[in-house]
């Protein structure tokens, strides 16, 4: 579904170029932290103020906001839904290994294998 929406708007993430993909790499996060500051605007951030409301709503779509801009940065990078499901599960086991280690050290290559 993200890729005819994609295409749609005129991005083919399937066929592009190094410079391309660095471009939409950066176009990505950009939208994603733009999206991350929509979702915190959605909670009561300002201590200080007592007029504002939790809005889980909006919450909910800024979260789904996030995950159309991921799906694409994973397919610019070439990751299909598989993919990006297997490197979860492989990331998942090295931060449990990380936690049952206490964390004490980084190890620079506990990744590379994802």
């Amino acid at each position: 579904m993200q890729r005819a929406l994609n295409q749609r708007i005129g991005v083919q993430t399937d066929t592009m170029s190094e410079e391309e993909k660095t471009k939409w790499v950066l176009n990505y996060c950009r939208a994603m932290s733009q999206e991350i500051a929509e979702l915190t605007d959605s909670v009561p951030w300002k201590w200080w103020a007592k007029y504002q409301k939790f809005d889980e709503q909006n919450a909910r779509v800024e979260v789904v906001d996030l995950f159309h801009f991921l799906i694409s940065l994973s397919q610019v990078l070439g990751m299909s839904a598989d993919d990006v499901f297997n490197a979860y599960v492989k990331k998942n086991a090295v931060n449990f290994q990380r936690q049952e280690t206490g964390y004490a050290v980084k190890d620079e290559h506990d990744s590379k294998h994802i």
